[in-house]
């Protein structure tokens, strides 16, 4: 089972970003304050102007702050706009597809929802992650089939592909997550949500993780 310690922050963006400007201005003291080892953008209802407008802000500040930048299902514009990777799910571009835009040397991660036979199959595929939930209810995804804990249990145990567990996480609920193994918790309303603001978010869930 993977030490506690080993797990790391994975940032999705808001699905929407009123002022890209602001949020790259803020988003240096936001990843500082924890660790924080990628940021999704993960954009809903805008047009790809828009989505590489927001990766050429982006993507300088993730270069100087050691934060990989992956972008959610368009592996066409990761590799336009000289993304870290691409992350896909069932509903998007098949995973084969994905790689063979991506190429080797990028980062392809997939969605698996609650299945460790699908997970096994992609991470034989070549996967370099996998992603596991919604592990509690969501406002970004609607979710019919919650995924147990157990299913990190058993990967952390028989194999080694990074796992990522996502769905409605927060300070409050995520140290069965990182007891049961996952290497990464992907949060979102989690942080940009928080009463107390995505700064102190971030730094709740490096203390949680370091428990």
């Amino acid at each position: 089972m993977s030490d506690s310690t080993d797990c790391r922050l994975y940032l999705i963006t808001p699905p929407l970003l009123d002022d890209p400007k602001d949020f790259a201005t803020r988003l240096p003291e936001i990843v500082g304050a924890g660790d924080v080892a990628c940021l999704q953008l993960r954009l809903k209802g805008v047009d790809d102007d828009e989505i590489l407008r927001c990766i050429d802000l982006l993507l300088p500040i993730c270069v100087q702050t050691d934060t990989a930048l992956i972008l959610n299902d368009r592996p066409d514009l990761a590799v336009k706009s000289g993304c870290d990777g691409v992350h896909v799910g069932p509903d998007d571009t098949p995973y084969p597809e994905a790689r063979a835009i991506m190429g080797d040397d990028a980062s392809v991660g997939v969605s698996c929802g609650p299945s460790r036979h699908l997970a096994m199959r992609l991470a034989d595929d070549g996967a370099d992650y996998v992603a596991f939930g919604a592990f509690f209810e969501t406002t970004t995804k609607q979710n019919t089939d919650l995924a147990n804990i157990e299913v990190l249990e058993i990967w952390s145990q028989t194999t080694n592909v990074p796992a990522v567990a996502i769905g409605g996480i927060t300070p409050d609920n995520c140290r069965p997550l990182i007891s049961a193994g996952a290497d990464f918790l992907a949060v979102s309303s989690g942080v940009w949500n928080h009463p107390d603001g995505p700064k102190s978010a971030v730094r709740l869930f490096s203390e949680r993780i370091a428990e």
